[in-house]
């Protein structure tokens, strides 16, 4: 079993290729010549690493035809929304070129591997009470840059599915955290302050944005777990959330840090730069679907993935402080 996965050296790219060489996968990754490469140094003897840019057409083909892939996930992508907002069409163009030259080379090669196309809570965008929980066939309200492209990954991989009979799965995960997470995210970077906070090498202050949305957070490993099942047993064109049913408020998550933290006397200041011009104030999701097709459902307690996020980031923090 041959599987690609694209943005292998990222978070959930790292989680997925430990998850895949686990289930006894031939794993090959797609990584840009500047990419970083520490998320994956343990799995370097184990994996096969093919250097691309998925924008380009020519280095993509070269990539499946290397690859011969049996399953391909894609989660190579500009991921953080607060970066769309600064760049949108630098967002708009890698989200969207990279998938649509991966399903052209795809085609050309006239291969059927089955394809998870991996969206985003973030495609729902404006949410109303009475939408809650989100399921599958809430409208698509899109508030971003970020969720935009999303949204075209999304309705992409229907199309090439309906026009081309492509295996193409879909996924809209739900947010996510774990070790490894980068510190541009919320509970990656909040947890990263009270590290720096701990090991002496900041003021006992967490500068914040706004703490009143809400979201629904899963582990990074419970959610690899269900993508390697919807390649298993996911109909193709149907989409899936994947979630926990339960949602946080970025102010429970601030409060869960800060009093796991052995530093006392912490303060927390708003950051006007960390404020976003529009924002989901809530994200709360229905996992139904992928439960009933798959039998998935979280298993890993979110208090249990805040504490080894925080080792996390006191493991990495602390030689800086000798």
């Amino acid at each position: 079993m041959r599987m690609l996965i694209t943005g292998i050296t990222g978070f959930v790219g790292s989680h997925m290729a430990e998850h895949a060489l686990a289930q006894g996968a031939q794993v090959f990754g797609s990584s840009r010549w500047r990419s970083k490469t520490e998320n994956i140094e343990h799995l370097r003897a184990q994996i096969t690493l093919v250097e691309c840019d998925l924008r380009d057409v020519s280095s993509v083909r070269a990539l499946i035809e290397e690859s011969t892939p049996d399953y391909v996930v894609h989660l190579a992508a500009q991921s953080f929304v607060g970066t769309s907002w600064q760049t949108p069409a630098e967002t708009l163009t890698t989200n969207i070129l990279s998938q649509v030259n991966l399903f052209e080379a795809i085609r050309a090669l006239k291969l059927t591997p089955r394809f998870l196309c991996v969206g985003s809570s973030e495609e729902y965008g404006m949410v109303y009470e009475e939408e809650l929980p989100i399921r599958e066939t809430n409208p698509l309200r899109p508030l971003s840059p970020y969720a935009v492209s999303k949204v075209t990954q999304d309705m992409m991989g229907y199309q090439y599915w309906k026009s081309y009979g492509l295996p193409i799965v879909r996924a809209r995960a739900f947010s996510h955290e774990g070790p490894r997470r980068g510190d541009v995210f919320v509970t990656s970077n909040f947890a990263k302050q009270v590290a720096e906070i701990e090991a002496g090498l900041s003021a006992p202050m967490v500068r914040v944005g706004d703490l009143k949305p809400r979201r629904d957070f899963s582990d990074v490993r419970d959610i690899v777990r269900g993508y390697w099942l919807l390649l298993q047993h996911g109909e193709p064109g149907e989409v899936y959330n994947l979630c926990s049913g339960r949602s946080w408020s970025i102010q429970q998550v601030l409060d869960f840090l800060i009093g796991a933290s052995t530093a006392s006397g912490i303060t927390v200041e708003v950051e006007p730069g960390r404020l976003r011009p529009s924002d989901v104030m809530i994200l709360e999701g229905d996992p139904s679907k992928i439960e009933k097709a798959t039998g998935w459902k979280v298993a890993i307690p979110f208090e249990r993935t805040l504490t080894e996020l925080l080792d996390y980031w006191r493991e990495r923090v602390r030689p800086a402080a000798r």
